[in-house]
């Protein structure tokens, strides 16, 4: 009688262990899943970006420096994107993405605040077809970043519960980066006095 219980309870545990290891392994797969469409989404806003500097670049011969820019950024971005499609749970890889991601909306700024001194460029259907697009491009990856946080989170929170945290570092379930985008183009707000 004894040994059946003893037989019941490591059984007992085991199926707990597969059950905690399933769940670790389902919150990492969800927090791939969810990195996979900012993948989709970046790899479309960089698609769009050597058409747009191309518009631009007929009406803005003497901005070579800002189009340069803009490409040089947009090629980083991409490199950060496909190391960090490599390994979405790797956290310094995320951390690059996030700053090359902001250095090229920083570029994508200043290529639209100098179009603006450009009145034919701004009324070019291409170009407002494109910029379009590239706002449309912007707010689908902000809703893909959304969705990758919200994952990264649900599988920190699972990884760090207990008991899943002793079977996360047994197996090596290490934790997960948010993509935090870093806008190179904040500033803060100007201090208005009245004296």
């Amino acid at each position: 009688m004894g040994v059946w219980i003893l037989l019941g309870l490591v059984v007992a545990a085991i199926v707990f262990a597969i059950a905690i290891y399933n769940r670790l392994v389902s919150a990492r797969e969800q927090v791939k899943n969810a990195f996979s469409q900012i993948d989709v989404q970046l790899n479309r806003r960089y698609d769009l970006i050597p058409n747009l500097v191309e518009v631009a670049k007929t009406y803005m011969s003497h901005e070579r420096q800002t189009l340069e820019a803009v490409i040089a950024a947009r090629n980083q971005a991409s490199a950060g994107l496909k190391a960090a499609s490599a390994d979405p749970s790797d956290p310094a890889l995320i951390g690059q993405l996030g700053r090359a991601e902001g250095a090229l909306s920083g570029a994508l700024g200043r290529l639209f605040a100098v179009a603006e001194a450009y009145p034919d460029l701004k009324a070019n259907t291409t170009m407002m077809q494109l910029s379009e697009e590239l706002t449309s491009t912007e707010n689908r990856v902000a809703f893909a970043r959304q969705a990758y946080n919200d994952s990264v989170m649900g599988y920190n929170q699972t990884r760090q519960v207990f008991p899943n945290n002793i079977f996360a570092g047994m197996f090596n379930f290490t934790s997960a980066a948010y993509l935090e985008i870093d806008d190179v183009t904040k500033r803060a707000a100007p201090v208005v006095k009245f004296s």
